[in-house]
């Protein structure tokens, strides 16, 4: 089958008459994205994982925000890194048309009202569930003020967390890794990868460094990895809509936040990890026996160009999306 990623006849100057780093870029967009959202994000972490929040070796210190210094210390590499990849990698391989194409996905809100409800409710309630079996049972009820950080923590969540991140991983990346291999191979590659970004945090208090056993990156990735399967599912089956994948996204950092302190005092992060994995691992193989590894996506887009419109036969999404 003929690959067409390559072909943008929308972006302007053909990938294969560019020429120096811009034509490197447009030629192999996935592999120049990959590697900005990974070395921009690691580089600017190396302050924070050396200060006294990581390894102690430099004595910088970052201003603390809503009582954390990992928005000044963590958050702007997220930013770098996979929304600044894929802003440049955009821009350069596809131009004005492939940027709004991109920005488009984000306004995709209009989907039907159970995926807002798997998002907001199912997933966050299947997480606190994970938990039980591990809290040897130490567990209370959330109270009034828990419930009434909730909605205050998800919109932080979405700005920071949601928006630095997934622009890059779902709204990037995932559509070019299914021209290419498909709902099953996009999966194997994005996971993996999205795991790997995360790895540097684990020399810093975001990762619970200096205390952390080493097994517990290992268990985050492999959660990383399997819960990468429902945001593929989710993203298709809604019309590749980036405010579903945001919010089921941040969902599972706001529901960890605002609830498991109150409810699982003496839970650690280690140990809430594996309930979290083990749900989504088995939601994970579900859904690819299910789906047959297609995870929503129609494999006779492949044969088509990239920037095709979306299939409107099913009226899952209840959404006008019939341009990208």
């Amino acid at each position: 089958m003929t690959n067409t990623i390559e072909a943008r006849s929308q972006a302007g100057t053909a990938p294969q008459d560019r020429h120096g780093i811009r034509g490197v870029v447009a030629r192999h967009p996935l592999g120049s994205f990959f590697t900005l959202a990974l070395g921009l994000s690691w580089l600017a972490w190396v302050p924070y994982i050396l200060s006294p929040h990581g390894m102690g070796v430099w004595d910088i210190h970052f201003a603390e925000v809503l009582g954390s210094a990992q928005f000044t210390g963590v958050l702007p590499g997220a930013l770098l890194g996979p929304l600044g990849g894929a802003f440049i990698v955009t821009a350069v391989a596809d131009g004005r048309p492939g940027l709004r194409r991109w920005v488009g996905r984000l306004f995709r809100w209009r989907v039907a009202w159970y995926w807002y409800a798997l998002a907001l409710v199912v997933v966050p309630a299947l997480i606190i569930v994970s938990a039980l079996p591990f809290a040897g049972g130490d567990v209370h009820a959330p109270t009034a003020l828990v419930f009434a950080a909730v909605v205050p923590g998800l919109v932080i969540q979405l700005f920071s967390t949601g928006l630095s991140e997934e622009p890059g991983w779902r709204d990037f990346a995932l559509p070019r890794l299914q021209h290419r291999f498909g709902g099953l191979g996009a999966a194997a590659i994005l996971g993996p990868v999205w795991a790997l970004w995360h790895m540097p945090l684990y020399l810093s208090d975001w990762g619970g460094w200096p205390n952390a056993h080493w097994s517990e990156p290992v268990v985050f990735a492999l959660f990383t990895i399997t819960f990468n399967v429902l945001m593929v599912q989710v993203f298709n089956k809604t019309g590749e809509s980036l405010p579903l994948a945001l919010l089921l996204h941040v969902g599972v950092n706001n529901t960890i936040s605002t609830f498991f302190p109150t409810m699982y005092p003496s839970m650690t992060a280690g140990t809430l990890m594996i309930g979290l994995t083990i749900m989504s691992t088995i939601t994970a193989v579900v859904l690819l026996v299910v789906t047959r590894g297609r995870l929503g996506y129609d494999p006779a887009r492949r044969a088509l160009p990239i920037d095709a419109p979306i299939p409107s036969a099913k009226p899952l999404v209840g959404s006008q999306h019939g341009t990208r």
